[in-house]
């Protein structure tokens, strides 16, 4: 989705028009126009204000994620900020159920692998 799709979302779901926004930010109706029809990139600061102003992230106007708002990385437990964790889990997520339900058994033998070791020390 283009920053212009995204903006125009955002802006209709907050029940504004274009004129509401430009009054908001001081700007003409057609540069908000321009930007909804990307026919004009704002600036690095406009995006920032937007991303404040609807409360979500540079990234998100961007079209970079398609999260508004994701986890914070401090609500993360610090196992799954590894790189390959994080990859195996994204795997997991995305995977079809029946290729979910083996990787499932497979962790179950696995750790019920270590913990007949772990008892057997």
């Amino acid at each position: 989705m283009t920053f212009g799709k995204r903006l125009r979302f955002l802006r209709k779901k907050m029940n504004m028009t274009q004129k509401d926004l430009a009054d908001k930010f001081s700007l003409g109706e057609s540069t908000i126009g321009m930007y909804e029809r990307d026919e004009r990139e704002p600036s690095f600061e406009f995006v920032r204000q937007l991303a404040d102003f609807f409360n979500v992230t540079t990234d998100y106007l961007l079209g970079r994620t398609d999260h508004p708002n994701p986890p914070e990385q401090d609500d993360i437990p610090e196992e799954l900020k590894d790189p390959e964790l994080g990859l195996f889990f994204k795997e997991l997520a995305e995977a079809p159920e029946e290729r979910r339900e083996q990787l499932l058994k497979i962790w179950e033998i696995l750790k019920s692998e270590g913990d007949r070791k772990t008892k057997d020390k």
